[in-house]
Parts: C-alpha cells; structure tokens; sequence
C-alpha cells in the first residue's frame, strides 16, 4: 500500500527518509525565506540503521517514508549525528516506535541527549573518534566534529557506498522537493549555502579549516556527501568544499557592505553618499537598510567582504534598535580581516555613532576612518564628506585586498 509519504533512494543501501518544513521562516534569528528539510536517512544492511531523526512535529513523516521501505521495526541501530532538536526532537517517539537494539552518539552526544530527554528507556552507547561499526555487509566509520557547530556533533562515513553523512555541515535551509544538488539552480544553492556558513558555521571557521585538512589526509572516498539539512551533494562536492575553504580563510575582497537604519532618512542619505564614493574608489558596494534586509542578509553579504560600514540614528541617547541588533548579532559570529567606519545623523546628543564604532572593534572590526556623525539632515557638504569617507575606505580596501591577494 502506498504510503502517505514515501523515501527517495539516494544509493543501492540509503534511501532519504527526512521530512520538508516549508513554511518556516525564521531559525532562532536566521531568516529562513526558502524554508528547510531535516534529513535523515535510512542504511539498508544486515543491521537496518537509521542516521539522525527529525524536528518532533514531524515525526509521522518519518515514520511513514521509513515505512515504504522496510518495517520500522525492523531497524536495529539509530546513531545521532547531532543532538540538536531540529535533528532529536522526534527520537523519543522513534525509540519507543521501532524499539531499536542500539541507539549512538558521540560521547559529548550521549551527555546532551540525557539532558534534552531524561528516561528516555534506553542506554545510549558512545561511538569514539575513528571508531567503525559493523553493521554486517557494510560498515559506519566516525568522527567527531566538535563545535561544528555543537560541542557533539560528529560526521559519519558509510563504507562500500562512500556516502558521508556529514550532518549540519555542507548543508543549507532549502526546502524543495527535489533531492540532489544537480536537480537545482545553482545560483540557489550557492546563495543558500552560504547564507548558512555565514549564519551558522562563520564563528567556528578554524575549525572548519582544521577538518578539510583531516579529510584530505584521511583519503575517505566521497561519492554522496548528505548533510541534515538541504539536498545530498552528488555532482559538485569539490565545489561545495572548495567553498567552505574560501569562506573559512575569510581573505578580505573589494568588496564594502554599508549596512544602516534610518529615522527621517538622513542618515540613509549618508549611506548613499558613502556607497558612492566606495564604487567611485573601486569598490564593490552592497547597500543593505535594515528595514528590508535581516541580521542574516547582512551577515551573508559580510561573508565575502573586506569592509563593513555602519551607520544609525540616535534614539534616546543610544543606537538605533535595529542597529544594536545587527551588531551583537555581528559580534557572535566573528567575522575576520575586516575594515569599517562608523556613521550616523543625530539631533542633539548623537552618541549612537561612537557606540557603532565602539561595537565594531569590540567585533573584531578594525576602524580606518574618523567616525562622521551629522547633526540633523546633511547638507551638500556634508555629503560631500561621506562620499570622501567612503573613498578612502575603498582605498584602504584596495591596499589590503591587493595585499592578501
């Protein structure tokens, strides 16, 4: 009998059981306007195992496209990859469905696990870094991961199949009903995936770095990479791994994101001016007003930056709220090799500017420029300095960029 949702078989062995999302739009604070999938994946051996469950509401659709494949019962071992909800949130309900004999984790995953679901019924067993598990007529390798981007995430490596299932890692918050990476635009995917890597792994970048370099020296074999989120690399993976590579180094571009929030305009004003004195200078100019673009847009754009100018009103005797926002948004992340200047309009006190400069060195952000702060609605001189800010900076931003390059 058909099931209500059915699996897509990804090789001989592995079929994709997860589940679509497409409705959500917001990932605690990463705008989400294409929506995501939980993936996880069902191994077909003498040992059925299945790879990582889904966010709890949609446990059903697990359970039935794992249903058009095999008995769920008939599933002996569930490894987590990563203890995240959005990845656990339906193992309770899985564990009491399926009964399996095993249920593994790293071992910082095993401790997260016992605290997200105290008696949950079952002993979780600890996989260490480099361990295989027989699961019959094929095997799982492991290795751990740490922090990227949780203390125990791990990545998985199917032998025979040469499928790693990498969890959050070379993923991205696409729903879609297509299941490969070559059944999609390109533009899409590359725009998405790093949206993700700026929102998600940025902060952990070294630690990126340090596992491309363990992957390389391990050899494994990759013929599907299926990551828990997104769709399963089979054309381009030397594409998606030579981008971590390049967004992990962070080397500064030409490129200049002036991001801003305005009361009255004047200080969106400003922020014209400077863009264009940073095109006249060579630069390449990303404009993004906070009132149309979310902390994770401007966090996007920074990714391949070499400088970030910021501009707010001052409301109150402090930074515009969406400003502040950005900013310790910004500051989580750790962007790396950036230059910046801080700007703004103000009516009488206008402490927001010093505040914007403040928080950008307290990000790592080093400032080139005089912050310019304008009392009121600039004037043609005025804007003619904020064309001169913003020259300079793309000068500064050229001599660097040439430099790393």
């Amino acid at each position: 009998m058909t099931k209500p949702f059915e699996a897509v078989r990804i090789t001989d062995r592995v079929y994709w059981v997860g589940a679509i999302d497409w409705g959500i739009r917001e990932f605690h604070g990463y705008s989400t306007g294409r929506g995501t999938t939980y993936n996880a994946y069902l191994v077909l051996a003498d040992t059925p195992t299945l790879i990582d469950t889904v966010k709890a509401p949609f446990r059903n659709e697990l359970m039935s496209r794992i249903a058009s494949v095999i008995d769920p019962g008939d599933i002996q071992t569930i490894v987590s990859n990563h203890s995240e909800m959005d990845h656990t949130g339906s193992l309770p309900g899985v564990i009491d469905a399926v009964s399996p004999e095993r249920v593994v984790a790293s071992p910082m995953g095993v401790k997260t696990i016992a605290n997200h679901f105290p008696g949950l019924g079952i002993e979780i067993s600890e996989v260490k870094d480099g361990e295989t598990l027989s699961l019959g007529n094929t095997a799982l390798t492991f290795y751990e991961t740490r922090m990227l981007h949780w203390p125990d995430s791990m990545i998985c490596h199917l032998a025979e199949e040469d499928v790693l299932f990498s969890q959050d890692a070379f993923g991205m918050h696409l729903a879609s009903s297509e299941r490969f990476d070559d059944e999609l635009d390109p533009a899409v995917l590359g725009q998405e995936a790093a949206k993700y890597y700026a929102n998600i792994l940025l902060p952990f970048s070294s630690l990126v770095e340090k596992l491309l370099a363990r992957v390389g020296e391990l050899g494994l074999p990759i013929r599907l990479m299926a990551p828990d989120h997104g769709p399963v690399w089979r054309k381009d993976i030397g594409g998606i791994l030579g981008s971590y590579a390049a967004w992990a180094a962070q080397r500064p571009t030409r490129k200049a994101v002036v991001a801003y929030d305005t009361m009255w305009q004047s200080t969106g004003l400003m922020a014209r001016a400077i863009g264009d004195g940073l095109a006249a200078g060579g630069a390449s100019v990303s404009l993004t007003p906070l009132r149309s673009n979310t902390r994770s847009d401007v966090a996007t754009e920074v990714l391949d930056a070499g400088a970030l100018v910021v501009g707010s009103p001052t409301m109150n005797g402090n930074l515009f709220p969406t400003v502040a926002d950005l900013l310790v948004y910004l500051k989580g992340l750790k962007p790396r090799n950036l230059i910046g200047a801080a700007f703004g309009s103000y009516g009488w006190s206008g402490e927001s500017v010093g505040q914007v400069a403040e928080a950008l060195c307290g990000a790592g952000v080093e400032l080139v420029e005089e912050s310019v702060g304008v009392r009121y609605v600039p004037d043609a001189e005025a804007l003619a300095g904020c064309r001169a800010l913003g020259e300079r900076v793309a000068a500064r931003l050229a001599s660097i960029s040439g430099r790393e390059g």
